[in-house]
């Protein structure tokens, strides 16, 4: 085996990493250590955003097709976008008691059905429906601490607009105003750090501004035009 071959298959483990990320993560939040459960979570998110240029770069694709990386990537993606999340908010205590484990369903079923959807972005790169982001949702859900109803409520409508035809903004891939969701991207990661340090209870300082990024990208997505 050569040494590209080697290098290509170091990034399919870099990719796998993001498991062992997720299972770190299981375990800080089943010991309620719930801001490092999310650091844990955050780190993944930084092995998503790397792994697939680094794959392009040493065209792991073509030196090794016996590994799908793009099932790699899913196998990753569901444990920490979608079931470790679905946990942390089953087990929050901010959903009302009954709602809890329901809404921890409701979340790994939406978010299964989304990773199968073959048509989940657009030719442009945006998203097609809620893009199946519960880590982000559980995300908010600790930092803002809203009341249970409300917290309940939106985990039903975020898995409504899973299959909803609307559009979320891909921040890295989307062309339109890419430098701008770029920088909200990087405040948006010096916020939630913040917020972490701060063991998820910041003040209004850091909870307006995440919020205020959140609809911006919401918005962003309505109003995109329709294939």
């Amino acid at each position: 085996m050569s040494f590209a071959h080697i290098r290509a298959f170091m990034v399919h483990i870099f990719t796998a990493c993001g498991a062992a990320l997720a299972l770190l993560a299981l375990i800080l939040a089943t010991g309620g250590h719930w801001a490092a459960m999310f650091f844990c979570l955050g780190l993944a998110l930084i092995v998503d955003g790397i792994d697939g240029p680094l794959a392009r770069a040493f065209k792991v694709t073509k030196l090794l097709p016996r590994w799908s990386g793009e099932g790699l990537d899913f196998v990753v993606d569901f444990v920490t976008y979608v079931f470790i999340p679905a946990y942390a908010i089953a087990a929050s205590g901010f959903l009302p008691d009954a709602l809890a484990i329901p809404a921890g369903m409701i979340v790994v079923i939406t978010g299964a059905l989304y990773f199968a959807d073959r048509e989940m972005k657009t030719r442009d790169n945006y998203f097609r429906g809620f893009p199946a982001v519960w880590n982000l949702a559980a995300f908010y859900l600790y930092v803002l601490a809203p009341p249970p109803w409300v917290a309940a409520g939106m985990v039903v409508v975020l898995a409504a607009l899973t299959f909803a035809p609307i559009r979320f903004v891909h921040p890295l891939r989307v062309k339109h105003l890419r430098v701008l969701n770029i920088a909200l991207l990087a405040l948006w990661s010096a916020l939630a750090l913040l917020a972490l340090i701060q063991n998820l209870e910041p003040g209004p300082y850091v909870t307006w501004p995440l919020a205020a990024i959140a609809i911006y990208f919401l918005i962003a997505g309505l109003l995109r035009r329709p294939d």
